[in-house]
């Protein structure tokens, strides 16, 4: 197989992004840069944003090249995060790419950012096959998607309010713990007892892989502020993982019935909300005592990245799938095939 390699762009939110990666899933660079100026408003700033990726574009990529001991007439194609995600930031890294595409007369690869959080797998696990069951799970987003092969592919079910990643860090607002909440809420969950309180299991009981987290949400605010649970409260731990257990217990089970109904022996985590413990632990725990395959990406990779972008990138390379000049940034939710 002959070595291609790929710089990838990510600007879908907060994070400005660039790695190199070959079509073995190789990587050789991959920069983050987050935007610290977020941290005192609490969540992100869209214009603000925008314009921390118009500062940091270019010395952000090249500084991957460099990492990878490569110049840009090395690289066979540039993959671009197109959507879901803020409009301004994704517009910043689109409109670097193509100029980059047309400049150096190099293919252009549109890539999903759902999709990208997904194949973030492949650069540690290169050896995954197809069918696979994908349970992606962050802050603006959770789906259960049933891949057949990379073209082939069916999403089983949505969230029909707040995602989950949503959920963690509303309620770490309302704890005033920092942002973001779900980072935070794992750790003090790990010093607590998860059978302590009973929040409810939204849509656990209906025939379908739906999830809905604003109801368990609410309950959760409500008893935050029902029993005055703060940081020096002594049940903290024990909300905290009680409430994750909600959360937790949701994805488990609806992905486990979806595996189940399908035939599916391998799943995988995406997301930033796929490097919560508590979700591994209870998949792993799974795995164990049957006959089935889960993998997840290491915590730096769950977030978002420029080499999970390239990843995706690998298999629309090889179908010759190329986007043309025209191609703008949408900020339409949800994971679909461009």
């Amino acid at each position: 197989m002959k070595k291609v390699t790929i710089l990838g762009i990510e600007t879908s939110c907060d994070d400005t992004s660039a790695a190199v990666i070959d079509n073995s899933f190789h990587i050789y660079s991959n920069i983050i840069s987050s935007q610290s100026i977020h941290e005192k408003f609490g969540g992100v700033v869209p214009e603000l944003a925008s314009r921390e990726h118009i500062k940091g574009i270019m010395p952000i990529v090249d500084i991957a090249l460099k990492e990878a001991k490569l110049s840009l007439n090395n690289i066979d194609a540039i993959a671009v995060s197109v959507n879901p995600g803020l409009i301004g930031s994704l517009l910043v890294g689109v409109s670097f790419a193509k100029g980059l595409a047309y400049s150096l007369g190099k293919p252009l690869i549109a890539v999903n950012h759902i999709l990208g959080h997904v194949f973030a797998n492949f650069l540690e696990q290169p050896e995954i096959e197809f069918p696979f069951m994908a349970l992606i799970v962050s802050g603006g987003h959770t789906e259960l998607v049933k891949f057949i092969s990379f073209n082939n592919f069916k999403i089983m079910g949505r969230t029909v309010d707040d995602a989950a990643g949503e959920a963690f860090d509303k309620i770490g607002k309302l704890l005033n713990l920092p942002f973001p909440g779900g980072p935070e809420i794992d750790n003090l969950a790990k010093n607590g007892n998860k059978n302590a309180i009973s929040f409810p299991l939204p849509m656990i009981k209906q025939a379908n892989y739906d999830f809905s987290f604003s109801g368990l949400k609410t309950s959760a605010a409500l008893y935050i502020q029902q029993n005055k649970i703060n940081t020096n409260n002594e049940n903290l731990c024990d909300f905290a993982a009680s409430f994750q257990n909600a959360i937790v217990q949701v994805l488990f089970r609806k992905t486990i019935s979806a595996i189940k109904e399908n035939n599916i022996k391998t799943v995988l985590l995406a997301g930033g909300v796929a490097a919560n413990s508590e979700l591994r632990n209870v998949f792993d725990n799974f795995a164990n005592k049957h006959d089935l395959c889960v993998f997840y990406p290491s915590e730096e990779l769950c977030t978002d990245n420029a080499a999970m972008i390239a990843a995706a990138s690998v298999f629309k390379y090889e179908k010759k799938q190329f986007a043309d000049l025209n191609l703008n940034a949408s900020s339409i939710k949800g994971f679909h095939q461009l």
